[in-house]
């Protein structure tokens, strides 16, 4: 008999590298400053990448993943700003009622 056949295939892990940025102002945050940069020896995987949060602060994450596993150090640069804080005000609604259509009958 013929064994069945196998379509698992396993693949080394392979070094690699890769980085990127986006960096714009004028947006509704303010600006857009966003990276990213990762490497692998194929056995360590080390990288550090960049957010700009909602509060104005920008937070960066620098890791290591290996057989121990995953690492991460997270700091924050700048001060977080919040918009001034209004309590929402809501109208009463009103409320009329349809007008009726009036049909006159021909004469």
């Amino acid at each position: 008999m013929y064994s069945s056949p196998s379509y698992e295939t396993h693949y080394d892990a392979q070094p690699y590298s890769f980085d990127w940025a986006v960096k714009e102002a004028g947006y509704y945050n303010d600006n857009l400053d966003y990276s990213h940069s990762e490497s692998s020896d194929g056995k360590v995987t080390t990288g550090t990448y960049r957010v700009v949060l909602p509060d104005g602060r920008t937070q960066i994450v620098t890791y290591r993943a290996d057989s121990y596993g995953y690492v991460a150090d997270v700091k924050y640069e700048g001060e977080a700003k919040y918009s001034e804080y209004k309590t929402a005000s809501y109208a009463t609604p009103s409320y009329s009622a349809p007008r009726a259509n009036v049909y006159s009958a021909p004469v």
